[in-house]
Parts: C-alpha cells; sequence; structure tokens
C-alpha cells in the first residue's frame, strides 16, 4: 500500500458521522434513546421486541420448540423492532435493553415485569423457565453453556467481522476478508470435528446449544449467509450440513424462522399461533 493511502490513526478518534452508509441508522458511538417510543405489550406473559436476524432466530426457534412440546405457558407475542428505522433507540426499547440491541424480552409474569436482554441470556431464562431444552446440572449443563456461549464468543467475527467486510463494506479489502475467512473456516471445522461422533452438540440431546448456533451456522452451510457458501466452501464440512440439514428441517425452527420476518417469506408480529398456521397454507 503506498503510504500517501495508509491510514494514520489520530491521537483522539472522533465520530464521523455517515449518513450514506447502509448502517448509518444503526451505529453510533453513544447509547441512550434517540426518542420517545413506549414499547406495545400484547396479551401473552411473554414479550419479545425483535427482528428476524439471525439472534433474533434463536428465540423464536426456541419459543416454537417449547410450544410444540406442550408448553402452553411459552405462548408469545412478537413485535417487529425495525433497526433500520431506529427502532430499537426508541426509550420503551431502551428501558429494556440499554444496549439498542435485538432481541429483548419482557416477562409479564413477574411485578415488575422482568426483562431479559442478550440473546443466549434469553435462551437461557427461558429453557430455566420451562425446564426444557438445557440440562439442569451436571457435565451435561456444562457441556451445553460452554456451546452457548461458544456461540456468543465466536459469531461476532462471522456477523460483525466476515460478513461486514465481505458482504457490506463499500469496498472490498483483502486483508480484512482473509483474516475473518480464516477465522470462520476454522470455526467451521471446529463444529465439523465435533460432529463426526454426535447427533447433536452435546450429544444424543437436541438443546439451546443446538439451535443457538444453527441460528449462525447452520444457517450459514444450508442458506449462504452473505452469499458465502462457495467461497468459504461449506458443503465440504459434511458432518456439520449433516446436524443444519437435520435442525432446519425441524417444523418448529421452520416456524420460528418466519417471526418477525416482514417479507413474502415470514410475518412481521407474531401474536398468535394461527399467525403462522395462516402462513403455512
Amino acid at each position: 500500500m503506498d503510504d500517501s493511502t495508509t491510514y494514520v490513526p489520530p491521537k483522539i478518534w472522533q465520530w464521523k458521522e455517515d449518513k450514506e452508509s447502509k448502517f448509518a441508522s444503526i451505529n453510533r458511538p453513544i447509547s441512550g434513546p434517540t426518542h420517545d417510543k413506549e414499547l406495545p405489550v400484547g396479551k401473552h406473559p411473554l414479550q419479545l421486541y425483535s427482528l428476524a436476524t439471525p439472534n433474533g432466530v434463536k428465540i423464536t426457534v426456541l419459543l416454537e420448540e417449547l410450544l410444540a412440546i406442550g408448553k402452553e405457558g411459552a405462548e408469545y407475542d412478537a413485535w417487529l423492532i425495525n433497526i433500520s428505522d431506529g427502532d430499537q433507540f426508541g426509550s420503551g426499547f431502551v428501558e429494556i435493553n440499554p444496549n439498542s440491541k435485538i432481541p429483548a424480552m419482557a416477562d409479564h409474569t413477574t411485578t415488575p415485569p422482568t426483562r431479559i436482554f442478550e440473546s443466549a441470556s434469553i435462551m437461557l431464562y427461558l429453557a430455566e423457565k420451562f425446564e426444557a431444552f438445557v440440562p439442569l446440572q451436571g457435565s451435561e449443563r456444562a457441556e451445553c453453556l460452554s456451546w452457548l456461549f461458544w456461540q456468543m464468543g465466536s459469531a461476532p467475527y462471522l456477523g460483525g467481522g466476515f460478513g461486514h467486510f465481505y458482504a457490506y463494506a463499500p469496498e472490498k479489502w483483502e486483508y480484512p476478508i482473509n483474516r475473518y475467512a480464516m477465522e470462520i473456516k476454522r470455526q467451521l471445522d471446529v463444529l465439523d470435528r465435533e460432529l463426526s461422533s454426535r447427533q447433536f452438540l452435546c450429544g444424543d440431546e437436541y438443546n439451546i446449544a443446538d439451535m443457538a448456533i444453527y441460528s449462525w451456522y447452520g444457517q450459514l452451510v444450508v442458506t449462504g449467509l452473505y452469499d458465502s457458501k462457495e467461497f468459504l466452501d461449506v458443503d465440504s464440512y459434511t458432518n456439520l450440513v449433516r446436524w443444519a440439514t437435520e435442525i432446519h428441517n425441524r417444523p418448529a425452527v421452520k416456524r420460528g424462522r418466519k417471526v418477525n420476518r416482514p417479507s413474502a417469506s415470514g410475518i412481521a408480529e407474531r401474536h398468535d399461533a394461527s399467525d403462522l398456521d395462516a402462513l403455512e397454507k
């Protein structure tokens, strides 16, 4: 790189607001609300405020899986938070999640309602509340939580790193793409090796670790996040593809992927099981 184009960081970084970037309305270096807006509350005890990104899909898949095994208390209202429109910076949303990231949830079975934010925290809260899809003690629990938090620590490389520079950056830069592609392929290999001797990540039982990791890495190898399937050669990870395809085809997973998805393949909001039933007809 020519010296004239080499970036030299200033002594003190200052934000230069970019109003043209795809992420101009999403990213800023300060927290707190930008406008007053109360959140709606529906008829069910569980109120979800989200969008069908991989992190949002984790929660709706778990809720649909809970309903599928007869946990009636898991009925929920799912309200759309359009992050491109800045809904996550409304005062009501910030009260539930001061970090202004989806998903966020309020449990109205408690007084006052319990707020839960961060996707893994929501998953663990729900799984423990309904005593399903998470081991409650022993080495099995440790294994499940290890994989759940592996996903939380690893996915930023896939989304904010690889996805950003490969798909969203205004220009293609070789160094960051190569750096993050190498890390993503290492992570795919970790999963593929583990799944060579296990049906699911923790053994024979499907749990929240599978749901969380599927939402990012399973969707990557099945549907091709960022149109990167060929670039990353995901079909070579045969054990991972087998696992991801099995989860992808579960009825509850199919339903969960459609919630908070404002498109022809989904529904923007979900307030009753019949909302999804109608979509499937």
